[in-house]
C-alpha cells in the first residue's frame, strides 16, 4: 500500500478524503486508506472474488458493532455501571417487505441487519434494558436510519497520479 490519505495532493489545493479506496479493474481486491489506517476489501470467492479481505457489507457491520458497542461502553463508564463486557454479533439481509410488521414500506426488498448485544457483569435488568435502548443511538445507527444524501462526482484529471495508483496487482 502506498501514501496514506492524509499526505498533501499536490497542485490540487484540495483537502484528502477521510477515507481513499483504490484498486484496478482486473477484480475486487482494493486498498483502503483511512488516516494512517490501511486495510482492503474483497469479495468472497462465490461473488468473484478472491476472499483476501472483509466484503463491503462487513465494513457496514463492523462500523455499526463497533460504534454500538463504543457508545454502550461509553454510557456504562459514565454511569459507573459494573459493565464488564460487551459483544455485538451483526448479520445483513435482504428481506420482502411485506414481512416486515414494523417497516413503513410494504412492497419491494428491504435491508435488515439482525443486531444481537452481549452484555456481562453484575447489571439489572433495568440497567440493561438502558443500555439496549442506547446502543439504538450510536452515531452510525442514527445514520444509517435517517436520510443519507451522498454526492457522486468524477475526480479531477490526473488525481490519480497525485494520491498514487493502487499496488494491487
Amino acid at each position: 500500500m502506498s501514501t496514506p490519505a492524509t499526505a498533501t495532493i499536490e497542485g490540487t489545493g484540495t483537502k484528502p478524503a477521510d477515507v481513499v479506496v483504490r484498486g484496478n479493474a482486473s477484480g475486487f481486491l482494493q486498498e483502503i486508506i483511512s488516516g494512517a489506517h490501511q486495510l482492503r476489501a474483497d469479495e468472497p470467492v462465490s461473488a468473484g472474488g478472491g476472499d483476501a479481505a472483509p466484503g463491503p457489507y462487513d465494513y457496514l457491520l463492523v462500523g455499526l458493532g463497533a460504534c454500538t458497542s463504543m457508545t454502550v461502553g461509553l454510557y456504562a463508564r459514565s454511569k459507573k455501571w459494573p459493565l464488564e463486557n460487551i459483544s455485538v454479533s451483526l448479520r445483513h439481509s435482504r428481506i420482502h417487505a411485506r414481512d416486515c410488521a414494523e417497516c413503513e414500506t410494504k412492497n419491494g426488498m428491504l435491508d435488515r441487519i439482525d443486531v444481537e448485544i452481549g452484555l456481562s457483569g453484575a447489571l439489572t435488568a433495568e440497567q440493561r434494558a438502558k443500555l439496549l435502548e442506547i446502543a439504538g443511538k450510536c452515531p452510525v445507527h442514527r445514520t444509517l436510519k435517517s436520510e443519507i444524501n451522498i454526492r457522486l462526482r468524477t475526480a479531477p484529471s490526473g488525481s490519480l497520479r497525485q494520491i498514487g495508483e493502487s499496488k494491487i496487482q
